[in-house]
């Protein structure tokens, strides 16, 4: 009988990242005929189709991707072994985390980064789509993911954790406020509604191929909006806001420190709670420097705005 081996793992993870047998077999030092037949003979054992061949190239499946994130925790839990216990180097750790666009998630990184320094670790911040959050911690990309849940979104969002052995950990509750820049003409209301922004786009975060309203980064999103404009990053957003007089809708928690302090949150006349926390895998321990990521969100409670 057959049993898989570290070297059809750091096959199957070299072909996905070069996305090619022939580049593959080159970085790696085999000929491309024996290099294809490892991994056949592993696609054979396992019962996954881990590549699609064509004349093109190799495609990687979906259930490909999840194999290929379950072999790289492998490789690399190997990798730390044979650096502590062989080759006896100093190879830095690593961490990352994946989070909707919070100003606040990037600072509590920052100040998490500062305690820590970067002699000894190797650390990694994305910014990125719902969905990406989700697929990123679920494939080991990213240790800990940052999104917030609702009423509207959690019975989707929650039956995808439990289909991606994911558990949800709630860190704040805050209420809807709206994120304008200082020199709107509603800069100065103390509470708007959304009949009163009707006139000022709407500014929401691209959502991708996952366009749905359960991932939107924005509460409410299936609020009929008069002008609604989607942008990919926050440096966009912050510049719609000021050269349209848009309005995007958060937590109403401001970083300064890193945003500058040329915008302001209006509370939104809503009822809506939205609870951010953070995902992580179903059963695996936190590593020290995630308990550190976590205490820096956790100082954030108190600045929620309800």
């Amino acid at each position: 009988m057959e049993t898989m081996t570290l070297t059809q793992l750091r096959y199957v993870i070299a072909v996905a990242e070069s996305k090619s047998m022939n580049e593959a077999s080159k970085q790696l030092f085999v000929s491309q005929p024996s290099l294809s037949s490892a991994i056949k003979e592993l696609e054979a054992e396992t019962g996954v189709e881990i590549f699609r061949r064509s004349n093109k190239g190799v495609v990687i499946t979906p259930e490909g991707e999840e194999f290929i994130g379950y072999a790289r925790q492998v490789v690399e839990q190997y990798k730390l072994i044979e650096t502590k216990y062989i080759e006896k180097s100093n190879e830095k750790k690593k961490f990352a985390v994946s989070t909707q666009h919070y100003t606040f998630a990037v600072n509590a990184f920052v100040q998490m980064v500062k305690q820590f320094g970067m002699n000894e670790y190797e650390f990694a911040i994305r910014e990125t789509k719902t969905y990406e959050v989700i697929e990123d911690v679920k494939n080991f990309k990213s240790e800990i993911g940052i999104l917030y849940i609702n009423e509207f979104n959690k019975k989707v969002l929650f039956k995808l954790f439990s289909e991606y052995g994911l558990t949800f950990h709630p860190i704040l509750d805050c209420s809807i406020y709206v994120y304008i820049w200082k020199g709107h003409p509603l800069a100065d209301k103390k509470e708007l509604t959304l009949e009163e922004l009707s006139d000022y786009p709407c500014l929401s975060f691209e959502q991708g191929n996952n366009n749905s309203f359960y991932f939107a980064e924005e509460v409410l999103s299936t609020y009929n909006y008069k002008q609604l404009i989607k942008a990919n990053d926050r440096a966009t957003l912050l510049n719609l806001m000021v050269g349209l007089n848009g309005y995007t809708l958060c937590s109403g928690i401001i970083c300064e420190e890193l945003n500058g302090s040329d915008y302001c949150a209006v509370r939104l006349k809503s009822d809506e709670i939205m609870t951010i926390g953070y995902l992580s895998r179903k059963g695996a321990a936190i590593s020290s420097l995630g308990q550190k990521y976590i205490e820096e969100l956790s100082l954030y409670k108190d600045k929620a705005l309800r």
